[in-house]
């Protein structure tokens, strides 16, 4: 049976003094061969249950032969998590600087391409060891600014810093309410029939602050410029977001049909040696670019009516908007349809909303995956 060492890091410190910290568990077989692997989950404070799908991965992994370093951190982000407004978590949003928790991760200032110049003589794996050298250097060196970090830039980074040590990163989420979907990068496409997760957003190489895109950024960006040069480098690191349903929610059975997802798709790497079939479902997918947003054109009360995880066509009611104070006008109750065929993917936890409150995320131009264009080389 494996047993998971733990141990506890340092994220921050509260006014009184009190030091933040977050539980690490390792899994570390004794001659590791296969791809090392890092999984996240609560960055946003009422998205818990990915610590539930991390619990059964774990006890999961206590019963398999294992081939590779398997580090998982759930509850990692304390600031988010404890913080409550009565019944509800907030916890998206760092209280003192109103960023996103998931937005802090850094963007490695270094002129890559000198680098490469400087480093082009090494062998593939050589080469690599170096990169993923620098960019934890350069992690420790955001750490260490004479002029300090922010609460949330220091948690990120110190999450950062365990996720560059992996080849395989996953970011575990979830909507407000919502159905399962998964942030995917473009050149790892075939990775997505492998997860229990029926709608896949099919990433670029452009970073904007979340964790996964930290995590491959880089290594997409190193492999690109190789083939500038006549190299052909794979990219050496995967990393996935995956939005496992609605916040503020445990659901154990739940968590075991997404860890198996998971199982499946590190035993296709080869860090597990059992062989776990992904489930067999249709797999929906769209570019990053056509995951579109709706805001609310005026405050109101919202009925949420288009199901989330169905086609939704031109001539169905997205929802309806009740207004009590234009109650005896054309205003005071009315549906609002899209103008487009799309999958409504989440939407907004609340029934009552500022006019431009976000309201909607909908998928559209859709196509099955398994259709998905072969990448241009």
């Amino acid at each position: 049976m494996n047993k998971p060492n733990k141990w506890e890091i340092n994220v921050g410190e509260l006014a009184t003094g009190q030091a933040l910290t977050i539980p690490v568990y390792q899994f570390t077989p004794e001659n590791p061969s296969g791809p090392s692997v890092y999984i996240q989950a609560n960055v946003h404070g009422a998205e818990v249950q990915g610590n539930a799908v991390i619990f059964e991965l774990m006890k999961q992994l206590e019963n398999t032969h294992l081939n590779s370093v398997v580090t998982l951190v759930p509850l990692a982000n304390p600031m988010g998590i404890n913080q409550k407004s009565g019944e509800f978590t907030l916890g998206r949003f760092d209280p003192i600087t109103g960023i996103n928790w998931n937005r802090e991760y850094y963007d490695h200032n270094f002129d890559i391409e000198y680098w490469y110049t400087k480093n082009q003589s090494h062998n593939d794996s050589d080469l690599f060891s170096a990169f993923r050298q620098t960019l934890l250097s350069s992690c420790q060196q955001r750490l260490q600014n004479p002029w300090g970090i922010s609460t949330g830039q220091r948690l990120a980074t110190e999450l950062q810093i365990l996720g560059h040590q992996a080849d395989i990163v996953f970011d575990l989420h979830t909507g407000p309410k919502s159905c399962k979907h998964m942030y995917c990068p473009e050149y790892a496409i075939d990775a997505a029939q492998y997860f229990s997760i029926p709608y896949v957003l099919v990433m670029p190489n452009d970073f904007a602050g979340a964790m996964d895109e930290a995590m491959f950024c880089p290594w997409w960006k190193l492999s690109e410029l190789a083939e500038t040069q006549g190299r052909q480098l794979d990219v050496a690191v995967n990393a996935f977001t995956l939005e496992l349903a609605s916040q503020e929610r445990i659901d154990m059975n739940d968590a075991k049909i997404d860890a198996n997802g998971i199982l499946a798709y590190l035993s296709h790497k080869g860090v597990i040696t059992e062989k776990v079939t992904p489930v067999k479902m249709d797999r929906y997918a769209c570019q990053l670019e056509n995951y579109k947003k709706f805001y609310a054109p005026t405050a109101g009360m919202i009925e949420y009516l288009a199901p989330l995880g169905e086609k939704l066509s031109v001539d169905q009611p997205l929802l309806s908007l009740l207004r009590m104070d234009q109650y005896g006008t054309k205003d005071e109750y009315q549906h609002i349809s899209l103008d487009i065929e799309c999958i409504p993917i989440l939407h907004f936890a609340s029934a009552a909303v500022h006019q431009g409150t976000e309201l909607y995320k909908v998928m559209t131009d859709v196509f099955l995956l398994e259709h998905y264009p072969p990448l241009k080389k």
